[in-house]
């Protein structure tokens, strides 16, 4: 039996006469009632479907939504979440937020750029350290485009059984068709190693092949996302394969202090030797200079003080040094 979230979906696909949603939540429903053992139930409303599917007038456009929790079919691969996050609520180095801003520019004027015969920018690559943002960017772009953000899910995805990859890798492609969102693939060295590696076997350089023909010919309506900390490890085919490429770099002083600031920005920081504190925090990523800022000022709040101390943050940025770095 359908559950109530589907019931919810169906109804509401085809009030809004969203035939290509309604199809895909019926589709999941003669799935589970697959699943249950219910082969004769799941086989005539397949059946259906694709009676349904063949009267439905050829001239009246599918429109492509966001499918969410009623993908049961794919959640072993894929994990959907629907981020607040916005581009706004990030401290990023100005390169970088121009060049995210381009792609936000494209995606919401796509119509502008299709009516000259172009395409907005909606495969892209972000590498850099861990830490610097990559993944919070993914869901900054879906809490603006109002997406849902869909993440890889590479325990999924990279199993033992090698030769399962390339066709999970079809389904995953096959669902960007029939629902909108920022797809992400974290980690995208997992995936992507350079096929002339001397450690490789053969069937992982052709889970690499099928990918980049899969990438090359997709034409979804959402964004594909992909992020790595080792870029050196990319096969160098794919980097023309994405339509932009955007670099993280380590923190300079002037972002590490913007970062301090907005972190801070409830609690009094007059007091604090910023040349001291900014220095102390070279070498860690955004994301050990934000938790940092978290610890000290969690640190004052239990000790019932008013404002961040020089010594509390630097105490913090210690502790989140590897043990080997520390002074």
């Amino acid at each position: 039996m359908a559950t109530a979230t589907q019931l919810k979906a169906l109804i509401q696909s085809h009030a809004e006469r969203d035939d290509a949603r309604f199809f895909a939540v019926a589709m999941q429903v003669a799935a589970l009632e697959a699943r249950q053992g219910h082969g004769t139930v799941a086989e005539e409303l397949r059946s259906l479907i694709d009676a349904a599917k063949s009267r439905a007038p050829s001239t009246a456009p599918l429109r492509r939504t966001p499918l969410g929790p009623v993908a049961h079919d794919l959640a072993d691969l894929l994990s959907f979440t629907t981020p607040s996050t916005k581009l706004v609520d990030m401290t990023l180095a100005d390169e970088v937020r121009d060049r995210l801003e381009r792609v936000l520019r494209e995606q919401r004027q796509a119509y502008r750029l299709r009516e000259r015969g172009l395409g907005p920018r909606r495969k892209i690559l972000l590498m850099g350290p861990p830490g610097s943002g990559k993944t919070m960017t993914a869901a900054a772009l879906a809490g603006e485009l109002t997406l849902p953000l869909v993440t890889v899910v590479l325990e999924g995805l990279i199993t033992k059984f090698l030769g399962e990859i390339a066709a999970k890798l079809r389904i995953i492609f096959e669902a960007m068709n029939h629902t909108s969102g920022v797809y992400l693939f974290d980690e995208f060295d997992a995936i992507g190693r350079q096929r002339a590696a001397t450690n490789d076997v053969g069937e992982i350089r052709r889970v690499l092949s099928s990918f980049l023909l899969l990438l090359e010919k997709d034409a979804s309506p959402g964004l594909i996302v992909a992020a790595t900390n080792n870029p050196s490890l990319l096969d160098p085919a794919l980097f023309r394969r994405f339509d932009d490429v955007i670099e993280y770099q380590p923190p300079t002083k002037e972002l590490i202090r913007a970062l301090m600031e907005n972190r801070l920005a409830t609690f009094p920081t007059e007091a604090l030797d910023w040349a001291r504190v900014v220095g102390a925090a070279s070498g860690l990523s955004s994301a050990d200079v934000v938790r940092s800022c978290e610890d000290a000022a969690k640190a004052m709040v239990l000790a019932n003080e008013a404002a961040i101390t020089t010594r509390a943050i630097l105490t913090a940025f210690e502790e989140r040094r590897p043990r080997a770095d520390r002074s």
